[in-house]
């Protein structure tokens, strides 16, 4: 009857405090004898009471009256809580208790501590492995099979044993991989992480007992991930069981998971995406242990189709990680793996620039402890980027400001830590790959897809797409089927200037552009490149010509597009043969485009006479000046200076002492030299006005300091564009052994050489020669000095041989690998038919690195044009302006001049821009002069200066802010040809928007990818930046607080 009266208490309107008193007196009772009948009616009624309690006071009178009633009276517990009694819990629930109710379980877990001693339990135990698989195979929710692991980690004996071990382990997996969380309060979030980690906890005792389970269970896990069809993203939570995996596992798991033939690349490129996706998972340990151990191993096996992919698809979800201070040490870890090992291209740590500056500052006011640690470690990673891929100021000068006041590794360190980790690829077919799919960058430009180390070509042809006469000229040809690398230009230029892409890939023009001796896939020098680019341009305008001389009919359409595409300039240059000298109008496009002359005077010091040739040229090569006290150390050659040179010499007019017999000339292609023959003593008055003298008789005060990259003269640290034309064009005193050879004497004699530019080309190319032998070292080395680019540049032209020999005039210096000695003359008197030629800056081709045969190269351009209306800063307007806002190098004598861009006359915004591959940004010019002061590595090297007519202006109109584009109307076949890719690209497009809204639930997306230079690792960076997804975040991947 005990149990009626308990009922009809709880039932009662007694106050709680009498309630509880007469509870604790039956209790008490439970001592006494009770006969079988008695006890299994408070046995029904307590378990109601737990099971379907009303509220939590009954459930509590439950628990505490059959506990007591169950100790006492163990035989009648044993006889009630029975194997029947259990399954038909298991299987059935409760009254109106669902079976999957977590009372259930507590239930039953408090029913076994309670009959624990008794023989019964044996039995218990026995059927509760069949039963606790069936409930694992259900897949319950994260709190009743964290319920069920307390059970089973209390009562291991319920646990499934041998072949059923294994497969309660990999069932346990497959409910932990479904686990999901909603929950959106701290509190809740901390409970869903204790509910998984006691799941794993569970496993991690299985696995001890039973180590056979092990390696299925990691099976398992990885046929989870590795899912391409799956229909559930399977959860983080997983990311819990790898702290329980043993550490010296890993070298045998991952080698025997990369090498397995039937795991395919797409389940490989899934596992590891959701492998990174937990790191998101707080206070997992050994995470980024085991993701880095895995990415090595697939670069181990060369599988970097799948670490591209991967990199760019989850390097900014990692990044992001860092956010969090509970998993930003395994992120990190992580994110500096990838980034270091990602050589090939900058595009990965593009994906994260745009959120540097931001980390950085929240970390700098964040109070936490390891907060400066981190940020130095993260600082330090940023600089190793950025020193690997240093041809993006405009994207790494915010950083750098930010980062200013923060430790900078030195370069020995940078250097180790990038060959820690470099997995780049130098296999040919990452290069066939296309750029992602994505519209045009706000510049409207065209990008250039990087083949395989071809930052070389990209940048030279940016320049000459940037010069407007040359790519008008070009576009305006009807070639009629002849010329086939002038129609490859013809068709690229076409395509830089109007297709939707937003970078293109001249694969076919580099196939007929690449000089044969350049090897695929390796970095080559730009300027080689350039030259053998506009010879070959010219020798088959020449081939086609004398085709066409004797075939007329078939060439008379070229022939007539060829004079309406010059570009109408009257300028005469010289012909690049003795024949064409005779014919103006037989001159080639690059003849008229590039084409210049110099002309050599070389006077005899014993008898006076003179000879003088004549020699084409389409760039002129700038060398750097050697130290003078270098050279007067060696002694190979004795010194000459005038006798009056300390008080008459100008400041910026050098002089050249050389020991070479034959000075190498400027760059001269398919050129005939013109004799002109030997003249009077008459040409010799100016330089009998200063006789010269030995070195060793001059004051030392005297003495002239030519600067080279060895030694700079402390008063003068800068170098310029002037300087080293003035170096390049200046006399050259023949002596000791290289000595002339005069045919009037018959014999070798000491003797003079000037040099002057007697014919100005329209587009003056001017290469700065930064790559020396060094023969102490015995091996080719960068000059790094930085030079300073003059916006405006005047150039000495001598319109008409002169009456007598002007000592003044720069002159040809020689080749880089014989520098000449150099000294200044005693004055400068300029002959009355030099004339000054202005050129303004168009393009500037910069070189990132420190040799010739690797590094990387991108190109400053701005646009210009004939014609164009705008502002201009002229050279007579200068005189009122303060030093500091223009420079000449002799503003008293000297013919080439420098003359910087006043600051009142601005320029237009967008003007200048940044081609980097397939990367195209606006910049400035102030980001143009500089850039070598920032990245050391990255100086300026090929140079793009347009002459300057009267009526030409230095900026180009606008019209509603757009430039004014003038090109001529392609042909139907190349507007055609045009029209057709853009099709496609259209078409791309919308298979890519399908594509992707498939894959939206998924967050192994494989993403379309440009691969850039990949020999020598790291050396060229081109598409860079440019957006990109991070991957899928399903909820519980944002589980980070």
């Amino acid at each position: 009857m005990m149990d009626k009266i308990l009922e009809a208490l709880i039932i009662s309107s007694h106050s709680l405090p009498v309630k509880k008193g007469i509870v604790k007196k039956v209790v008490d009772a439970a001592e006494n004898s009770v006969d079988r009948e008695q006890c299994k009616a408070m046995f029904h009624l307590t378990t109601r009471l737990i099971l379907i309690g009303e509220d939590n006071f009954q459930k509590q009178v439950g628990h505490q009256v059959l506990d007591a009633y169950a100790r006492y009276h163990r035989c009648e517990f044993e006889e009630f809580f029975n194997k029947g009694f259990i399954l038909n819990l298991l299987q059935q629930g409760y009254g109106s208790l669902d079976k999957k109710n977590i009372g259930i379980i507590d239930y039953i877990h408090m029913g076994l501590k309670l009959i624990m001693s008794c023989p019964s339990v044996l039995e218990i135990f026995s059927f509760m492995h069949t039963e606790v698989l069936r409930l694992v195979c259900e897949r319950p929710e994260p709190l009743l099979c964290a319920k069920l692991s307390e059970l089973l980690s209390d009562f291991v004996h319920c646990i499934p044993r041998g072949k059923s071990a294994v497969l309660f382990c990999q069932q346990l997996v497959r409910t932990i991989s479904q686990f999901q969380c909603n929950a959106t309060q701290e509190e809740e979030i901390r409970g869903f992480i204790s509910q998984v980690n006691k799941v794993s906890n569970l496993l991690q005792s299985i696995w001890k007992a039973e180590p056979g389970a092990l390696l299925p269970s990691l099976q398992e896990v990885f046929v989870i991930i590795s899912a391409t069809d799956s229909i559930f993203e399977p959860s983080i939570a997983l990311a819990s069981l790898v702290q329980h995996i043993p550490l010296q596992m890993i070298t045998v798991l991952i080698r025997s998971l990369i090498t397995d033939q039937n795991v395919k690349d797409a389940s490989m490129t899934c596992a590891l995406c959701r492998m990174i996706d937990w790191l998101s998972w707080p206070l997992a340990q050994h995470v980024e242990t085991w993701v880095i151990a895995l990415l090595k191993g697939l670069a181990s096996v060369q599988k970097f189709t799948i670490l591209i992919d991967v990199t760019l698809l989850k390097i900014d979800q990692v990044f992001q990680r860092l956010w969090y201070p509970i998993v930003r040490p395994g992120a990190l870890v992580v994110l500096s793996h990838m980034l270091l090992s990602f050589q090939h291209s900058p595009e990965a740590f593009h994906l994260i620039v745009p959120h540097i500056i931001k980390l950085v500052q929240v970390l700098k006011d964040e109070a936490s402890p390891a907060r400066k640690i981190f940020l130095v470690q993260l600082t330090e990673l940023v600089h190793c980027m950025m020193y690997q891929y240093s041809g993006f100021p405009d994207l790494y000068e915010p950083i750098l400001e930010a980062i200013k006041d923060l430790p900078k590794p030195s370069e020995e360190k940078m250097k180790l830590t990038l060959n820690q980790s470099a997995w780049t690829s130098h296999s040919n077919s990452l290069a066939s790959c296309l750029s992602r799919l994505s519209g045009k960058s706000e510049t409207g430009k065209t990008g250039l897809i990087n083949l395989g180390n071809t930052c070389y070509m990209n940048s030279v042809i940016q320049a000459l797409f940037m010069a407007t006469d040359f790519r008008r000229s070009v576009l305006s040809l009807n070639l009629n089927g002849s010329r086939p690398l002038m129609r490859k230009l013809q068709l690229l230029f076409a395509f830089l200037a109007h297709t939707q892409r937003a970078a293109y890939a001249p694969q076919s023009f580099f196939e007929e552009s690449r000089p044969p001796w350049f090897t695929p896939g390796s970095q080559q020098d730009c300027s080689e490149y350039l030259r053998f680019l506009l010879d070959r341009l010219h020798e088959e305008e020449k081939t086609c010509r004398m085709v066409c001389e004797n075939s007329p009919p078939t060439c008379v359409g070229e022939s007539s597009a060829f004079e309406c595409g010059s570009g109408g300039h009257p300028e005469e240059i010289s012909s690049l043969t003795e024949s064409n000298l005779a014919r103006v109008d037989g001159k080639t496009l690059t003849e008229k485009m590039f084409g210049g002359k110099l002309q050599t005077t070389i006077h005899c010091l014993n008898c006076k006479s003179t000879s003088q040739k004549q020699e084409a040229f389409t760039d002129l090569p700038l060398a750097f000046p050697p130290c003078l006290e270098d050279m007067v150390e060696a002694g190979s050659t004795q010194l000459f200076v005038p006798a009056e040179y300390g008080s008459k010499m100008p400041a910026c007019c050098t002089a050249v002492i050389s020991d070479t017999l034959h000075p190498a000339p400027a760059d001269v292609h398919d050129l005939q030299v013109e004799e002109v023959g030997h003249r009077s003593e008459a040409e010799d008055e100016r330089l009998q006005t200063f006789p010269l003298q030995p070195v060793n008789s001059i004051q030392s005060d005297k003495l002239v300091t030519v600067h080279s990259n060895k030694s700079v003269d402390q008063n003068d640290k800068t170098k310029s564009v002037p300087n080293l034309i003035n170096y390049f064009l200046a006399p050259e005193i023949l002596n000791g052994e290289n000595k002339y050879y005069c045919e009037n004497c018959a014999s070798l004699q000491n003797a003079q050489k000037v040099m002057q530019v007697v014919d100005e080309p329209e587009y003056l190319i001017l290469t700065l020669l930064r790559f020396s032998y060094d023969s102490k070292s015995h091996v080719r080395r960068k000059i790094l000095d930085d030079v300073t680019l003059p916006l405006i540049l005047q150039l000495p032209v001598e319109k008409k041989i002169p009456k007598s020999l002007a000592i003044s005039q720069p002159l040809l210096s020689d080749s880089p690998e014989n520098l000449p000695k150099k000294l200044k003359p005693s004055g400068s008197v300029n002959s009355s038919d030099s004339q000054s030629v202005s050129y303004h800056l168009c393009s500037i081709v910069v070189h990132s690195g420190m040799s010739s045969e690797s590094g990387h190269y991108y190109c400053y351009a701005r646009n210009t044009g004939s014609g164009s209306i705008g502002q201009l800063c002229y050279k007579t307007d200068l005189a009122g302006l303060s030093s500091p806002s223009y420079m000449t190098d002799n503003d008293n004598s000297s013919s080439t001049s420098v003359i910087w861009h006043e600051p009142n006359c601005k320029e237009p915004s967008k003007e200048w821009f940044l081609f980097n591959d397939s990367r195209v940004t606006f910049t400035s010019f102030q980001s143009v002069q500089n850039i070598t002061s920032r990245f050391p590595k990255d100086t300026a090297y090929v140079l793009f200066y347009r002459k300057q007519e009267e009526n030409d202006a230095i900026y180009p109109s606008t019209v509603n802010g757009l430039w004014v584009n003038g090109d001529p109307p392609l042909q139907k076949e190349l507007m055609d040809a045009i029209t057709r890719d853009n099709k496609l690209y259209l078409q791309e497009q919308e298979l890519n928007a399908r594509t992707r809204a498939l894959q939206a639930s998924s967050t192994c997306s494989f993403r379309p990818h440009s691969f850039d230079d990949s020999d020598p690792p790291g050396s060229c960076g081109p598409s860079g930046g440019g957006g990109g997804g991070s991957g899928g975040f399903n909820t519980i991947s944002r589980l980070v607080f």
